[in-house]
């Protein structure tokens, strides 16, 4: 019964997609003199609300000019949209609105798919120690983050002040490549304050915070405090799941105006952090050991809030200078 009623279900999506939905569409448009995308933008204000239908409208159309906007470079979407202007018999002289923003949209879109294959490449490219540009990378980010305390050399158990697990730290990016190493690095140098700060509460044991019989008492063995630079690559990996699975895209269209840039993954990671940090203090754990279990319903409770529609994660620190909040 259960299997009839599934096959029932999806046989009646498939008739509304296919003739009832393109009926409504062939309807609406005899009324209202619009089409389905000029509907959309006078429908919905600027943000992830009207991109995310252009978005949707695009790809599910049957008009294969339509179908391939989406993936244009660039460099081609004024062409474009006034290709899509022309094919929707639409007079750019009496809707110069629309123009406009079909084009704002449709750079989002290139834009967060650019974004994707920028990331991914920087994820794939792995730390090279025989790369002058990656080792100078990382040794900014130890004078970043330990600016009073010189390396006394490259491979040393220095490396663990600041969270790293062994005496080489090319072996922590094996899972996101240098994706991590800009990313820790971004943070530490365009909001050092705060990084210094979670770095020094990560460094932080439980028994600075209860009576040396309660923590006996207890059994702790351990420091509730995180490594930082582990936890970074951690929350590097968080933020490439939620921007390739797409559901970054709620937030990258309503803080991008144009195109989402590297910068604005960065400064998405910038906010990760620091609410994966103060997430970790409200969880209070036992120990490192209950790091998965954290991680895991911080990420469900960041997939809820990009479920809004009119969410942006406004970072609050000191990076913003690209004026994340755009709505």
């Amino acid at each position: 019964m259960k299997h009839f009623l599934r096959v029932l279900t999806q046989f009646l999506v498939f008739l509304y997609c296919k003739c009832l939905w393109r009926g409504l569409k062939f309807i609406a448009r005899k009324v209202t003199g619009r089409c389905e995308l000029q509907r959309i933008c006078y429908n919905n204000k600027p943000g992830a609300r009207r991109t995310l239908k252009i978005e949707s409208s695009l790809k599910c159309s049957k008009n294969e000019l339509l179908q391939s906007a989406v993936s244009v470079h660039p460099d081609a979407v004024e062409k474009t949209i006034d290709d899509i202007m022309a094919l929707k018999k639409i007079n750019p002289d009496t809707n110069p609105q629309l123009g406009i923003s079909l084009q704002a949209c449709l750079f989002q879109i290139v834009g967060y798919r650019n974004l994707v294959l920028e990331v991914e490449k920087l994820r794939r490219e792995p730390y090279d120690c025989e790369n002058l540009g990656h080792e100078e990378m990382l040794l900014k980010l130890w004078k970043a983050l330990r600016p009073e305390s010189p390396l006394t050399g490259r491979i040393s158990k220095q490396w663990c002040e600041i969270g790293f697990q062994g005496s080489d730290p090319k072996t922590d990016f094996r899972g996101m490549g240098l994706l991590g190493l800009h990313n820790l690095l971004y943070f530490a140098e365009h909001d050092k304050a705060t990084a210094l700060q979670m770095l020094h509460d990560s460094l932080q044991s439980k028994l600075s915070k209860m009576s040396k019989a309660e923590w006996e008492k207890k059994k702790f063995d351990k420091a509730i405090g995180y490594s930082f630079a582990i936890v970074g690559i951690n929350i590097t990996d968080l933020a490439y799941s939620l921007l390739v699975s797409g559901a970054l895209k709620t937030h990258l269209y309503n803080v991008a105006p144009e195109m989402p840039s590297l910068v604005h993954f960065q400064q998405t990671f910038c906010y990760l952090m620091q609410e994966f940090h103060r997430f970790w203090v409200e969880e209070d754990p036992c120990d490192i050991m209950e790091f998965n279990r954290v991680r895991t319903k911080f990420h469900k409770r960041v997939l809820k809030q990009l479920k809004n529609l009119d969410m942006a994660l406004c970072p609050h620190f000191t990076a913003s200078d690209l004026h994340l909040v755009n709505l």
